[in-house]
């Protein structure tokens, strides 16, 4: 009898270790579906709540609009939360750049959002390492210092394609949009650079390692989701409206060829990002509608290999279950 039991009990968890990640998708993109697919994550929002989003470059028109994500906000109570860039050159006074505080407070306004919610930028005063598990280039990831301010994240972010990256995700959200300016460089180097230095940053002798890059998100946006994993948790959240192959950060994006498609969810961001990777594989070339250009875009970066190291070092599974909230 206690042969059958130990059989049955480890046939159980097996079954449980093969269980996929649900990800969930409604083709609806509106305010009320935002909240309906948070729900459904069943994993309700606690304590002090991040709101993870990128604000948009300046004269950039695909971010997430303050209309659409509100109620989702209001549901959750949450503070939208953001970092500085690690990139422009331009003069104190651009208004079109994030590169420092006072100049992202002025798109974070003109965009719209201090018209509804508390706003955070997490580096604005200092900046915090946490400990990452992947140590293969980066040693630990520098974020804002504000991050230590919240209990639980919901990553909403938007998908579409990026210059270096290849697309921007959710992986891309947790690495590099929760990283302070330093905590920038420090990725975009794969470890390199711990310090921004603009005159060094883009050269080829810190930016020379693609995959290390890439690799390098991975390991970050592991140590976002288990910094929140132990506190009261994180979920992901992802709409592919307005995509572009340029990411928001990028001032003026190439236009954008795509039709929207819908908004996505899980607890696993690997599963998230690798199903909204296969949903722009399966888009058939239409007079409105042509995946070609971002599909090269994240052919050239080898964007995909973001996902793939994320489930190499334990982060998820890019194998999932798609569950359809539309009737």
């Amino acid at each position: 009898m206690k042969r059958v039991l130990v059989t049955v009990c480890l046939m159980a968890a097996t079954m449980v270790s093969m269980a996929q990640p649900k990800v969930y998708v409604t083709r609806d993109i509106s305010p009320e579906s935002l909240v309906r697919i948070y729900k459904q994550l069943g994993v309700p929002a606690k304590g002090r709540v991040a709101v993870k989003i990128s604000t948009g470059e300046g004269s950039n028109p695909n971010f997430l609009k303050p209309e659409l994500i509100k109620d989702l906000v209001y549901e959750v109570n949450g503070t939208i939360v953001e970092c500085n860039t690690a990139y422009g050159n331009g003069p104190a006074d651009k208004k079109d750049e994030r590169n420092t505080s006072e100049n992202h407070w002025k798109v974070i306004e003109r965009h719209g959002f201090l018209k509804y919610f508390p706003v955070d930028i997490m580096d604005e005063y200092d900046e915090i390492r946490i400990p990452v598990k992947d140590q293969s280039h980066i040693k630990y990831d520098i974020v804002g210092g504000h991050l230590a301010n919240y209990d639980f994240m919901v990553l909403l972010s938007h998908f579409k394609g990026h210059p270096m990256g290849g697309y921007g995700g959710s992986l891309k959200n947790l690495s590099i949009g929760c990283a302070s300016s330093n905590g920038k460089a420090y990725i975009h180097s794969s470890g390199k650079m711990e310090k921004l230095d603009m005159s060094k940053l883009w050269t080829p002798e810190y930016i020379g390692n693609q995959d290390g890059f890439l690799e390098s998100m991975a390991a970050a946006a592991q140590g976002v989701v288990n910094y929140f994993q132990r506190q009261e948790g994180i979920i992901f959240i992802s709409v592919m409206n307005n995509m572009s192959i340029d990411c928001d950060c990028v001032d003026h994006p190439k236009p954008v060829k795509l039709e929207d498609y819908g908004i996505l969810a899980s607890t696993d961001p690997v599963a998230l990002d690798q199903a909204c990777i296969d949903i722009i594989n399966q888009q058939k070339v239409t007079a409105k509608n042509d995946p070609t250009d971002l599909l090269k875009r994240i052919d050239k970066q080898h964007g995909v290999h973001t996902i793939e190291w994320a489930e190499k070092i334990g982060l998820g599974s890019r194998k999932y279950e798609l569950i359809s909230l539309d009737k």
